[in-house]
């Protein structure tokens, strides 16, 4: 009643409100315009993130919508960004040393090497390289370029002048990333993942060591075992050392428990490029709490930056205090303490002091790039790229294109994201990378302890029941909320369990590099011919290769005479090496011959080499 009655209140209410309604109209007024004069960047899952031209320029490569971006540093206001349609899923950028060059590879089974005018956002040569390139990466002089095809298992040299490739080097199991060592011909090629038999001592990827002058692998450098999940390499400026992130398996453990990395730490691996050896591997976690599924690295002269997909964060490790105890540690003598260098892989405390866990506004930071202190970093699921300042560890959006997901990309996304793991030590993908293998063998607790089985892949998995290799889940829905109950051991939403249901159907298999032109080889079609002859097809049987149903297949040795195992699918096969429940066959022909008691995998111990040899090129084209 007294503000009713009293007029100069009443007036100056009047005043106050006009002056807000025009200062927010103003602030509404300039997010307008600011927005409107700002083009959104048109990316959907962006996959690949490059800084260049003295970090003048940014591109960014997305591999949902096949697209290539360009565009300024720092991103300007009114200045649009330059798109390009690629003719394939792109798989990794690299710059020339002037800046005005863009190599891309992309594609899955016709890949290209691509080379682009950024700043027309132009193609202006193709090259056909063959299945799955990636990692392209340029020697010291800037004429020859470097890639791997990660299925062929090949490290592939171009020459730029002639667009042409001219050498093709012979390496192990799924190379998936590059780096030429400045000033000497060596380039370092790391693997994704574990190759050889699953039942080894020891189960661990490795990086090799190529020299280029003699084009052959002149050394292997395995990782702890229990290695793997390994998509990227990154030299020290001085060459000196390489850091590789990944997963760190504990899988000779059962998977009991989750609490202090029982089942799956995140690690760090340095090499020491010069003595050409394994100098240590750093974890990346806290003691309860994990920093799931490393991806990516970045390494200046007294930082290294690791980007988690799982746990979408950044570590920030201070690279000169971080050797500086690994030096000071190599030099205690085992005698005279009781922690040596060989604890440190076991370690969740040991970067505590040197390392800043910084977290990020966007989903699965996967590609990271930078100039000196700033580090760009792209959110594969949120479509979202931050920049990271060194100097302070801030963190800035620099793009935000949200757009809604459907339930499978929501799936996709909790299908690879830590925080649904209990303290986010894994995601799914930490077992089952790109919803595959991780090549290790896991004592799961769905049919007892002391029976390790391999990972199987989740390719089909909602199509070919029952889902696991003793069939003790009926299907892929029982085995998806199983998982996230027993491995996760967390309880969750039934949405979320229904949002990866529907991720894992929409996979696609990829066509095998063993088919010609996307044909059976004549070898292939001679083994098919066998493979009918010898009885594979009656097991392994319709359009997925499998019958779907159970059989004995021998006596092993974790398992009795009369154990049942699932038939598996054999598309995509040639992807998912080793073989056999526990991963004990190194190759198909081990499997066929000297594990094949009793032509239980078909009748082939009558076959000879030639036959033999058919028979496989068959099975790895599926």
């Amino acid at each position: 009643m007294l503000f009713m009655n009293n007029v100069g209140l009443k007036r100056r209410y009047i005043q106050l409100f006009c002056k807000c309604c025009l200062l927010c109209s103003g602030i509404f007024i300039f997010l307008c315009f600011k927005s409107s004069s700002q083009p959104a960047a048109p990316i959907d899952h962006p996959s690949t993130i490059l800084v260049f031209d003295a970090g003048k320029r940014i591109a960014i490569a997305s591999d949902k919508g096949n697209t290539l971006i360009f565009n300024q540093l720092p991103v300007a206001e009114g200045v649009a960004w330059k798109p390009i349609t690629l003719p394939g899923k792109p798989s990794g950028l690299v710059a020339s040393r002037n800046g005005k060059t863009i190599f891309a590879t992309c594609g899955e089974d016709e890949g290209l090497l691509l080379t682009i005018d950024p700043a027309s956002a132009t193609v202006t040569k193709k090259l056909a390289v063959g299945h799955y390139p990636v990692s392209p990466v340029l020697s010291d002089a800037g004429d020859l370029l470097y890639f791997s095809r990660r299925f062929t298992n090949e490290i592939v040299s171009v020459d730029l002048a002639k667009n042409k490739i001219i050498q093709s080097i012979p390496v192990k199991s799924e190379p998936v990333a590059l780096a030429p060592v400045a000033g000497k011909s060596l380039l370092l090629a790391a693997h994704h993942r574990p190759y050889g038999s699953s039942t080894a001592a020891v189960v661990a990827t490795a990086v090799s060591v190529i020299d280029l002058a003699k084009n052959a692998t002149v050394k292997e450098i395995t990782l702890p075992n229990g290695s793997t999940d390994v998509f990227h390499i990154a030299l020290s400026p001085d060459g000196k050392y390489a850091y590789i992130p990944h997963t760190l398996g504990r899988y000779l453990t059962p998977t009991t428990q989750l609490e202090r990395g029982w089942m799956n730490t995140n690690a760090l691996s340095i090499i020491d490029v010069a003595k050409q050896e394994l100098l240590n591997t750093v974890l990346l976690d806290d003691l309860d709490l994990g920093a799931a599924n490393p991806y990516d690295v970045y390494v200046t002269s007294d930082k290294i930056v690791v980007t988690h997909a799982g746990s979408h964060e950044l570590s920030v490790i201070d690279r000169v205090k971080l050797h500086n105890k690994l030096d000071n540690l190599a030099k205690v003598k085992s005698s005279n303490s009781v922690y040596t260098v060989q604890d440190v892989p076991d370690d969740l405390s040991f970067v505590a002091d040197c390392r800043v866990r910084v977290p990020l506004k966007g989903n699965g930071p996967r590609s990271a790039s930078g100039f000196g202190s700033q580090v760009y970093v792209a959110g594969y699921f949120s479509n979202s790229v931050e920049v990271l300042q060194l100097t302070n560890n801030r963190v800035a959006t620099v793009i935000q294109a949200e757009r809604p997901l459907s339930k499978a990309e929501r799936g996709e996304m909790l299908f690879n994201d830590g925080r649904v793991c209990f303290q986010q030590w894994q995601s799914c993908a930490s077992c089952h990378p790109d919803a595959r293998v991780d090549g290790l063998n896991w004592d799961l607790l769905n049919d007892g302890l002391g029976n390790p089985k391999n990972t199987k892949s989740m390719l089909l998995s909602h199509f070919t029941p029952p889902t696991t290799i003793t069939g003790v889940r009926l299907n892929a829905e029982y085995s998806v909320r199983s998982g996230i109950r027993h491995i996760q051991f967390v309880e969750r939403p039934e949405e979320d369990a229904v949002c990866m249901d529907e991720y894992l159907k929409t996979l696609k298999p990829i066509k095998s590099p063993y088919l010609v032109k996307g044909a059976l080889s004549k070898a292939a079609k001679r083994g098919k011919k066998i493979f009918e002859e010898a009885g594979c097809a009656v097991c392994h049987s319709g359009a997925y290769l499998t019958d779907m149903r159970l059989h004995q297949v021998g006596a092993t040795a974790d398992y009795p005479q009369n154990q049942q195992f699932d038939t598996p699918a054999l598309v995509e096969v040639w992807r998912t090496a080793p073989f056999l429940y526990d991963g004990r066959a190194e190759t198909l022909k081990d499997m066929m011959t000297t594990l094949n008691d009793g032509d239980r995998h078909g009748k082939t111990h009558q076959l000879n080499d030639k036959q033999l040899s058919d028979l496989t090129e068959y099975v790895l084209s599926l």
